[in-house]
């Protein structure tokens, strides 16, 4: 037998065996069917009896199985006697579903009692199933393995939105009588569901992406099934979970922002220029401009890379690197977003308002401003504008991750009011996991635009004392920062060495070097709170700078039990920070300074100090190598000085 052969008979098990797991398909064509000629036959109430046969005390059925065969006695028998057999009951593969609709059709031209009990008892059974935090697992009862996740692989639970919704929208012109306190609680059913699939759609650096086959059932993370269906962004099954929430009337912000948020990842990542194709009973992906996108069944969660595996679980990037027998028993390609895409046109038209080009936008949590994601606001403002944009941000904890991007300028961020304005997110170093700069990429907020003003807000970074986790980072110049909060623990606030920053009025608290970059940084009138015992600031001023970190006016506190805080230590060997007219806590330690180990920092960095209050003010221990300024020294350190801009003088006078 030669190779061909081989391939060609191996390719016909493999499609056999395939074909041995799906139900036969013209049982799922007649489950289905709204012919009335064939529902009023004696055929449809033949397989209907069929249908209760099959259904299981507990109101379940069974999947993959072609519920349209004449049954003999033996199997009528074998059916009775499962009927408590409880292991196979389960909403994948369509079962269930499925069976419902077809009694309620048969139902509609057959009236037979026997089966409006069996659709309720069948409704009972599915409501029973649902989690209460809206999902459903693959099997009911439970089972102790992959199953018991939130289930939208195949579109399972799904199938089971689509049928409560049918249900909720024709009530009493549905075919069987469904009775009010059941549609009720498939109401509280409905919503539910609808709130898990946005709890789960999955963020990927602060921003919404699409959904995994399956989520886990307590912490909602996507989760791993087969050994071959690892945790991953899906194309299949997030397409039906959209055109489900592009079929809601009179979506919700939430569910808008998730659809388009969806779409968009549809967009940037469908496949071009590629085709699958079977070449003498084996898959092979070959280059073709003219073929349809299609989607990976499975892509990276933080890359979006497309990948596949073998039964073994170890990823691969390409079909050649798996075997015959994965690489052609699985679909590891969609076109189904294509659909998506193809209708939303017309949805968007219909859900989401064009909101005008103007000088203020407001953000609310309670749906009555003009977005209720500030990232959204800040992406819909006009690019460069020439007058300033402010976006009004009412109270309310604000959980995502926000950018002002390099063309939004001349942007003001005000809060309502800073206890109670709220931004916060949570990555950390090791959650980012990019490597020996993955600090930069932890922001909550991250400011690029030049000319940006943030006011009466709190910035935090709630990851904890879990290593570096920036809150709020400034990569631009004359930024502003007024009576705010900056909250976090390890390098807490970033200022870049780019710009000129003023932050006044404002409490800022960490642990170490919580104040750090190469900027040239006024601070006036701020709280300064450390949380442990380390060093406050940590500046990388450039050499030729006139200025590094300044601060005037302010005072610096800590948790109890703190007494020894450093004012700073020198990232890069130029580093500069004063600090003027300030009240010193007696957490202050007495040498107020330290090299970081770096004895040649001593010579280069300017570390000084004039006319400051308080316990921790005393100068007669000080590291030998720190500027005990005079007056005439600390003149030169106004805000004038320090913020001068060449391009917009006194720019931080109108704030």
């Amino acid at each position: 037998m030669n190779l061909r052969s081989v391939y060609f008979l191996l390719s016909l098990f493999v499609i056999q065996m395939a074909n041995s797991q799906l139900i036969d398909k013209n049982w799922v064509r007649l489950a289905a069917t709204k012919d009335q000629s064939f529902l009023k036959s004696g055929e449809a109430k033949r397989i209907a009896e069929n249908v209760l046969l099959f259904q299981k005390n507990n109101g379940g059925w069974e999947k993959n199985v072609a519920m349209h065969k004449v049954l003999s006695d033996h199997d009528v028998e074998k059916l009775i006697q499962s009927k408590n057999d409880f292991t196979v009951t389960t909403i994948d593969n369509d079962a269930t579903t499925q069976e419902m609709r077809f009694l309620s059709n048969v139902f509609q031209f057959q009236p037979d009692e026997r089966y409006r009990a069996a659709f309720l008892k069948g409704l009972d059974y599915l409501l029973k199933a649902q989690y209460e935090n809206g999902g459903w697992p693959q099997f009911y009862p439970i089972q102790s393995n992959y199953s018991s996740h939130i289930t939208y692989n195949d579109d399972a639970m799904v199938n089971v939105l689509f049928l409560f919704q049918e249900l909720l929208e024709k009530r009493q012109h549905f075919p069987i009588p469904i009775p009010d306190e059941t549609l009720t609680k498939i109401q509280k059913s409905f919503d539910k569901g609808i709130d898990i699939i946005l709890k789960t759609q999955y963020r990927q650096n602060g921003k919404l992406t699409v959904w995994c086959a399956q989520h886990d059932e307590f912490s909602l993370f996507p989760a791993k099934a087969r050994s071959y269906e690892l945790p991953s962004l899906s194309g299949k099954e997030s397409a039906t979970l959209v055109l489900f929430l592009m079929s809601l009337k009179n979506p919700s912000k939430e569910v808008i922002r998730s659809v388009e948020s969806a779409v968009n990842w549809f967009k940037v990542n469908k496949i071009s220029g590629h085709k699958e194709v079977r070449i003498e009973g084996d898959k092979k992906w070959v280059e073709d401009q003219n073929a349809i996108p299609i989607w990976a069944r499975f892509s990276d969660l933080e890359t979006n890379e497309p990948f596949v595996s073998d039964r073994n679980g170890i990823r691969k990037k390409s079909y050649s690197e798996i075997g015959f027998e994965r690489r052609n028993g699985y679909a590891w390609f969609t076109d189904a977003p294509s659909e998506v895409l193809q209708k939303y046109d017309a949805w968007k038209k219909e859900n989401v308002k064009t909101i005008p080009d103007k000088n203020f936008y407001t953000v609310s949590k309670d749906g009555t401003g003009d977005f209720d994601d500030i990232q959204l606001a800040i992406d819909n403002c006009k690019s460069f504008p020439e007058e300033r944009i402010t976006i009004f941000i009412k109270n309310g904890i604000y959980q995502e991750k926000v950018k002002l991007h390099q063309w939004n300028t001349n942007l003001k961020i005000l809060g309502e009011s800073k206890e109670k304005t709220i931004i916060r997110f949570d990555d950390y170093f090791a959650k980012m996991d990019k490597g020996r700069n993955s600090t930069f990429f932890t922001p909550t907020f991250l400011v690029e635009g030049n000319d940006a003003i943030l006011e009466n807000l709190t910035i935090e970074n709630s990851a904890g004392e879990v290593g570096q986790a920036i809150a709020l980072s400034i990569v631009a110049n004359r930024v502003a920062i007024v009576n705010c909060n900056l909250i976090g623990n390890q390098d807490t606030l970033f200022l870049d060495d780019e710009g000129k920053i003023l932050i006044k009025d404002s409490y800022i608290e960490g642990t170490t070097d919580f104040i750090f970059g190469g900027a040239t940084a006024f601070f006036e009138n701020c709280e300064i709170h450390s949380k442990k015992n380390s060093f406050v600031t940590a500046p990388s001023t450039p050499k030729g700078s006139g200025f590094g970190f300044v601060f005037t006016r302010c005072r610096l506190t800590a948790k109890e039990g703190v007494n020894e805080v450093y004012l700073g230590r020198p990232w890069r060997n130029f580093a500069q920070s004063v600090f003027i007219n300030s009240d010193f806590g007696s957490s202050v330690s007495p040498k107020g300074w330290d090299n970081w180990n770096k004895k040649d920092a001593e010579k280069t960095a300017f570390f000084g100090e004039y006319g400051n209050l308080g316990k921790g003010s005393d100068l007669s221990s000080r590291v030998s190598w720190s500027k005990k300024l005079s007056q005439k020294e600390a003149r030169k350190f106004t805000k004038q000085n320090v913020l001068k801009d060449n391009l917009r003088k006194n720019w931080y006078e109108s704030l």
